[in-house]
């Protein structure tokens, strides 16, 4: 018996797609078992394939001994639930793009396969495509050179669904080969789309991927085309390729050895013979079921496994809040591949500047270049972020805030409109003393109200409170009330922010403080 059917298979819906995944399974010799709620599909599989049992509801598949891996070809929407079922069923798991709808359940299937050591592989099938696969193989031996361009053509007249959008029916294939190519997620990404067949239902979609190395990527999708066309072009420093996935065989890939030289000021392109690259044929359904059977019997990691599959829906859904703004870029760092944020399109984060997840700019405000802004963040409009400023997760900053360079905001500070940090302590225009700027730090919780200036060399301490219009002009203690000019400790806040009473009680929390011995400031008392 071959490695194929050690591991009995069953399909989970059989209708248009499903159909396909039953007779691939069947055909390697490892399908025993299809489910489908749609009593005349199972009837046809009956017909087409005696011997293999049939059902109408999972709980067929999960208590089948024979049964060990499941191949799921449902509606997206369900393949949360399903795969879950089957994981903790103890089944292999295969499922159709997308992997989920929702990065959280993605991550919670990931957990569970990992946990029980089963495969979890997403049916991103053009990462089997032979010519796909060569493709890859020249790239990363340096075939082409360095990439700097790729862009996707997936068109076609329908077929038109209703239960997801042109992005999300059309997309995952060209980004998932586009993610594979760039070696990395992008640092941004913009979604435009058109809606003419339904109000709320895309038909036709652009989106732009920047990555940090440089590359760029355009994906234009559309089932309102007037011809079927599926291409992937990646430009090279050193060469172009085609993959024309519409053309016969040996015509599928296609290499450009074109130049561009510069004579003078002018780039000027040098045109060579296109040079046609061997690719075997092959049917990429199959040889992507064949590469599943293995994975689940011999317990490798799938190229397109759950973390890959992750990967693209993080794409995803980042281009589906772009379309949902507007065409708004929808912004990840390039530092630490947290999940994309959103910037207003009037505002600008320069190349280098790290964003966290979750994190808002808003109108007109500069991110400068090697600033760092933590998770959850809310950054108002007209504010201006200094090159190398660091700031804390879940910080809010109101608007018409400059935090100049030097300034360092530890979590949860809050910056109230128009509050203001100085970097020198005298300056003049004629005098550039920006290489006597000061360094300014503001502790974790710190309220610094509207209007009030932090002068600086000044530490602000943890929770404490700044009123507005103050002007601090000295270290600031933890849990301190500010208030006047110059600014003067005139009581003391608790960490909800509420006025602390004579016995450095909250009254609204009940939460108690102490002086800290030998320093100006409170500390928590334990209940």
């Amino acid at each position: 018996m071959s490695t194929d059917t050690k591991v009995g298979m069953a399909v989970v819906g059989s209708g248009y797609w499903g159909k396909n995944l039953v007779r691939n399974f069947h055909s390697l010799g490892a399908l025993r078992m299809v489910c489908d709620s749609n009593d005349a599909l199972l009837r046809t599989v009956a017909e087409q394939y005696p011997g293999v049992d049939t059902c109408m509801a999972l709980s067929g598949v999960l208590t089948n001994p024979e049964v060990r891996a499941v191949a799921i070809s449902t509606p997206a929407e369900t393949h949360f639930s399903l795969a879950r079922e089957c994981l903790l069923a103890g089944k292999h798991v295969f499922v159709e793009k997308p992997l989920t709808l929702d990065e959280g359940e993605a991550l919670e299937l990931i957990r569970l396969a990992e946990e029980r050591s089963l495969t979890l592989m997403v049916g991103h099938l053009l990462q089997y495509h032979s010519a796909f696969v060569r493709l890859k193989e020249l790239v990363l031996a340096g075939e082409l050179g360095r990439i700097d361009y790729v862009y996707s053509n997936r068109l076609n007249l329908g077929k038109i669904r209703r239960e997801e959008n042109i992005l999300w029916s059309f997309a995952p294939h060209d980004i998932s080969m586009i993610l594979t190519l760039a070696g990395e997620e992008p640092r941004s990404v913009v979604t435009t789309g058109g809606n003419y067949l339904h109000s709320r239902i895309a038909d036709v979609t652009t989106t732009l991927l920047e990555f940090s190395s440089g590359m760029r990527a355009h994906v234009f999708v559309s089932w309102l085309h007037p011809f079927k066309e599926q291409k992937l072009v990646v430009v090279g420093e050193r060469k172009m390729a085609v993959f024309n996935d519409m053309l016969d065989w040996p015509d599928k890939l296609v290499l450009y050895p074109h130049q561009i030289n510069w004579k003078g000021a002018q780039p000027v392109p040098t045109r060579a013979e296109a040079e046609r690259v061997d690719v075997t044929p092959s049917e990429p359904l199959r040889d992507e079921c064949r590469h599943f059977l293995a994975c689940a019997a011999e317990g490798r990691r799938p190229l397109t496994d759950g973390r890959e599959g992750l990967s693209v829906l993080r794409v995803l859904n980042a281009s589906q809040r772009s379309m949902d703004r507007g065409g708004a870029p929808e912004v990840r760092s390039a530092d630490n591949g947290e999940s994309p944020c959103f910037v207003h399109p009037s505002a600008y984060v320069d190349r280098g500047a790290a964003l966290g997840e979750g994190t808002r700019i808003w109108h007109f405000s500069h991110v400068m270049e090697n600033a760092a802004i933590g998770r959850g963040c809310n950054i108002g409009q007209n504010v201006v972020v200094g090159r190398g400023v660091r700031i804390g997760d879940r910080c809010k900053i109101q608007n018409n805030v400059s935090v100049y360079e030097k300034v360092t905001l530890e979590d949860e500070v809050f910056c109230g409109p128009s509050m203001v940090f100085t970097n020198v302590h005298n300056p003049r225009c004629a005098i550039p003393r920006m290489h006597e700027a000061r360094e300014t730090l503001v502790r974790r919780g710190a309220t610094l109200g509207a209007n009030c200036t932090i002068v600086c060399g000044t530490v602000v301490g943890r929770y404490a409170f700044v009123g507005a219009g103050a002007v601090v002009t000295r270290t600031v203690a933890d849990h301190a009330l500010m208030a006047g000019v110059p600014a003067r400790r005139i009581g003391w806040v608790c960490a909800c922010g509420e006025r602390l009473d004579d016995d450095l009680a909250c009254p609204v929390c009940g939460k108690g403080y102490e002086k800290m011995p030998g320093a100006e400031g409170l500390r928590e008392v334990d209940a």
